[in-house]
């Protein structure tokens, strides 16, 4: 097991914070309270707040952009790419509970190039969605419903799936993994 630098466990203790109170309502005092320090001492190993939220929201982007790279360079059909899809928010939703939180909550609180590349990231990870929703649609896998209305119904499902998830308790992850792909994609095809 990888011990965690001083910067990795600011960042997870700030993410709980975050979760919990949001973004605005923590102050960097907070943190160092919740870590047992002074505050000026988290300085010496992060810049401030803003860059807590960066790392925290920018890795989990990452993790989305990369698994979206890895769904659309494997030679699949429509289908398989979307209940991969599916697969993936459920991975990063167990991995990534409270980073998930933050990126879905406090993105418009990122600044300069990193608020632009995290829109950039969600523009293009939705564009590539619709896209292979499109291609299932003109090659007969889904039914012809509006593009649209599949991306919106599927991520806002999938996007607050770390609120419902957290309160049902140890839910296997697999089970939930095979009915939710059940559920979200029978409305498609």
């Amino acid at each position: 097991m990888k011990t965690m630098t001083r910067k990795e466990e600011i960042v997870s203790v700030a993410s709980q914070l975050f979760k919990e109170k949001g973004y605005n309502a923590v102050s960097m005092r907070d943190i160092a309270q919740a870590m047992g320090i002074k505050a000026a001492s988290l300085y010496n190993h992060i810049t401030g707040k803003q860059e807590i939220l960066s790392t925290l929201i920018l890795k989990v982007a990452y993790e989305f952009t990369s698994g979206m790279s890895s769904v659309l360079d494997k030679p699949t059909r429509p289908l398989q790419k979307i209940e991969d899809l599916i697969i993936l928010h459920i991975d990063v939703t167990v991995n990534y509970s409270e980073g998930l939180a933050a990126l879905n909550n406090d993105w418009m609180h990122l600044e300069n190039q990193d608020l632009d590349a995290f829109v950039k990231m969600r523009e293009d990870y939705e564009a590539n969605f619709r896209s292979i929703i499109k291609e299932g649609i003109e090659v007969g896998e889904f039914k012809p419903r509006h593009p649209e209305v599949i991306l919106f119904s599927i991520l806002s499902t999938l996007r607050t799936l770390h609120l419902w998830f957290q309160k049902r308790g140890k839910l296997d992850v697999n089970v939930l993994k095979k009915d939710m792909v059940e559920v979200l994609i029978k409305g498609m095809i």
